[in-house]
């Protein structure tokens, strides 16, 4: 073979090298600047379960990058890298696409430990007839906390106990994990009750702002066969529940909140807001955001003090207070202030903009701040709420107070974690720095 026949297959084959190693390279400079900005942003720490990557066993086929959905990962030197930790949502694709098993998932980091109850293989905790699915054992991930709901009812049903109680299982939480563990007292015909704390359903699905996508996957449920969604808005989503549960008749006492649970012989008692029930099991399909954290401030009382969004529509032409400053609470004031008439002020505890949005994406904190440069919304860094009126507020912000016209109060400011209850009723819980 002569030179210019060898030059027909070589020039394309370097054609082809060049513009895929430029591609690379660039892509790489991509992830590079990503992993810099969340370093910067001290954006760092996952919430939940999260790949950790062996750079031995990593071959950088890319494969895992592809499968992420949230774009938490990225590559850097030839080797996969978690560019993106605060995107990731635990839901172990990166894991399942990787063909060298160079990806581990595990709780917690080195730094910031995670508390996760102690249970067996069949969701049941070390106190016997108290069982664990969902977010609070760490599965955040909609299909799998659905899927867990109901393999723990299958465990429960199995259970040999005296019949003497109100009920065989009460399932406290109707998010995705509660509501599998319904369909499965259904199909088992056990006499079931799920408790929920909210005024509606969803789980943390419900506190997303409106339109937001859900990632998930198909999984086969008892009685209502495979929920056949890959990619699903919030309302779509609800909307199919809400199907299912006027098809099957789920039993959810909506706006109780359950406060203790005692052992009794045999089974518990559950005491809530509302009253006490008698069980055989308890299955906690809470999530660990536990109980909103509250302001602890006069007024707080009234009802137009919210903790979570719902709808902004019922925001229109209105005057609102956001308080926060993480995803979940710039995502609500944002929504707000895209209603006709209405005036929002977010109120934030940070002394400038950087540190007092810190914990949202970049791509919020972009459009944030668009949004108040364009005098949407009104941003008051180094502030809180004072005191909260029939049609007023007094913020402070700084050495300075101001009392404004106020129709509406969303407070985000997190939750008080479930932990110490767990502890209270005996539930062992392993704090996780980095490990499966």
């Amino acid at each position: 073979m002569d030179l210019i026949d060898l030059s027909v297959y070589l020039i394309p084959l370097i054609i082809i090298m060049f513009f895929y190693l430029g591609s690379r390279k660039k892509k790489e400079a991509s992830s590079v600047e990503q992993m810099k900005e969340a370093i910067t942003q001290g954006l760092t720490e996952p919430s939940s379960l999260h790949p950790v990557i062996d750079p031995r066993l990593c071959l950088g086929s890319g494969s895992c990058i592809k499968a992420c959905p949230e774009g938490a990962l990225g590559m850097i030197k030839g080797k996969a890298v978690l560019i993106n930790p605060t995107y990731c949502i635990g839901h172990g694709a990166c894991a399942a696409a990787c063909p060298h098993d160079a990806i581990t998932l595990v709780f917690g980091t080195e730094k910031r430990g995670m508390d996760i109850p102690q249970v067996d293989p069949t969701f049941e905790t070390n106190v016997k007839g108290i069982f664990i699915a969902g977010e609070l054992g760490g599965m955040g991930l909609i299909r799998k906390a659905a899927s867990q709901g109901s393999q723990a009812i299958d465990s429960i049903a199995k259970l040999k106990g005296t019949h003497n109680f109100d009920h065989d299982v009460i399932i406290v939480g109707a998010g995705p994990a509660g509501l599998g563990a319904a369909l499965g007292a259904i199909q088992h015909k056990l006499n079931y009750l799920i408790l929920e704390q909210e005024v509606s359903l969803g789980g943390a699905i419900f506190q997303y702002p409106r339109n937001k996508i859900a990632m998930t996957a198909p999984v086969k449920l008892p009685v209502v066969g495979e929920m056949q969604f890959k990619e699903v808005s919030k309302e779509r989503l609800l909307e199919w529940w809400q199907g299912i549960i006027a098809k099957t008749g789920i039993h959810i006492s909506y706006n109780e909140r359950m406060e203790n649970v005692t052992p009794v012989d045999n089974g518990f008692v559950v005491k809530t807001s509302k009253g006490e029930y008698k069980t055989r099991t308890v299955l906690l399909a809470i999530g660990r955001r536990g109980t909103p954290r509250k302001l602890g401030v006069p007024g707080e009382e009234l009802p137009k003090v919210v903790y979570r969004l719902i709808d902004p529509e019922q925001y229109r032409n209105m005057h609102v207070i956001v308080v926060g400053g993480g995803d979940s609470a710039v995502e609500a004031a944002m929504a707000v202030a895209e209603e006709q008439g209405t005036t929002v002020s977010l109120l934030a505890r940070g002394e400038d903009f950087g540190k007092a949005f810190g914990g949202a994406k970049p791509k919020n904190r972009d459009k944030l701040k668009a949004m108040s440069d364009a005098g949407k919304l009104k941003i008051y860094l180094k502030s809180g709420v004072k005191q909260i009126n029939p049609t007023t507020a007094v913020i402070k912000f700084g050495d300075e107070e101001a009392e404004i016209p106020n129709d509406g109060v969303i407070v985000c400011a997190g939750g008080t974690l479930p932990t110490p209850f767990l502890k209270q009723i005996g539930v062992m819980v392993d704090t996780k720095f980095g490990t499966a």
